[in-house]
């Protein structure tokens, strides 16, 4: 049984569970790695401190927060904290310097079943891909970003209806329990790791804003999941007379194929309702640029003036 004393990097949410887990389980927490204070979207004096440097401030843990990963000054604070083990979960890629600084490696949690959706959001183009199964990964780490070789995985479904907001909920926690699974194998003893079968590879590219504008003429099925896999951020969007509207939830309907792909349907009170290549989808929450996020009806009840 090997006594292991980890550090762990980690920024966001969905980081939070995993650090939680392992300290709670018992495990020497030497430190955290966090990025550095933000200034606040509406106070930009007021830092903003990460999801993951408050749970380890609340903890007791050590945090360090270095603007540059590779500084002497970094590098020794890291080697001062003599871990055996790094954890890695939603972090900026380490330099070789840091990820093989421990005994016995560094790995990272990543949301998809590797080597499928190798990239920034993989949650994000799981969905948009129609997926209907996805999972969570550890693997060590290498100089070539989510390529390492494989520890464990979960598998999980993905609902027809579901979003990427509520699926990253469902897999920030099941990708804790991995976390644990993984700490608690390299404790008994080296663990067996698998090499990623390239000729499966597919990728999940960073999303930017261009990336989120919604294309009504593919299919139906097609446009429905883009929602979903943008929903809530960073929002898939459309223009409409001007106005940039970003949609959240949707329906499949059926709407005969002659109406143009685009084509805006509705009551003003209830129904709003977008063709598509072969059918249209039925809007169901939805925001106008620098107004909060709504459902159909109060928006139509606010805003149906717009669509005269």
């Amino acid at each position: 049984m090997r006594n292991l004393r980890i550090v762990f990097f980690g920024t966001p949410e969905f980081a939070v569970p995993s650090l939680e887990i392992l300290f709670e389980n018992g495990f020497d927490v030497a430190g955290v790695v966090t990025a550095t204070d933000k200034p606040g979207a509406r106070d930009k004096k007021a830092l903003q401190e990460s999801p993951v440097k408050k749970c380890a401030r609340e903890a007791g843990l050590p945090i360090l927060q270095p603007p540059n990963l590779k500084s002497p000054d970094f590098l020794a604070s890291l080697a001062a904290l003599e871990a055996n083990l790094q954890v890695v979960v939603a972090f900026r890629m380490l330099p070789e310097s840091v990820f093989a600084m421990p005994e016995f490696g560094t790995f990272n949690l990543h949301g998809s079943l590797l080597p499928k959706y190798r990239g920034a959001a993989p949650i994000n183009w799981a969905i948009i891909r129609g997926e209907k199964e996805t999972g969570v990964t550890t693997f060590f780490l290498n100089k070539e970003i989510d390529t390492g070789s494989i520890l464990f995985q979960e598998s999980l479904p993905i609902g027809d209806d579901e979003t990427a907001g509520e699926l990253h909920d469902r897999m920030m926690h099941l990708g804790a329990r991995l976390v644990l699974k993984t700490a608690a194998a390299i404790a008994q003893g080296p663990v067996a790791a698998n090499v990623q079968n390239e000729t499966e590879v597919t990728l999940a590219p960073k999303i930017f804003r261009e990336t989120c504008q919604i294309d009504f003429s593919q299919s139906t099925v097609e446009v429905h999941n883009f929602i979903r896999g943008m929903s809530p951020s960073p929002g898939a969007w459309m223009w409409y007379r001007d106005q940039e509207i970003k949609i959240f939830r949707a329906e499949k309907k059926e709407l005969p194929p002659s109406y143009p792909p685009g084509t805006i349907y509705t009551d003003r009170k209830s129904s709003l309702l977008i063709s598509t290549l072969d059918g249209a989808i039925g809007v169901l929450e939805l925001q106008l640029a620098g107004r909060r996020r709504m459902g159909v009806k109060e928006f139509l009840n606010g805003f149906g003036n717009l669509f005269e």
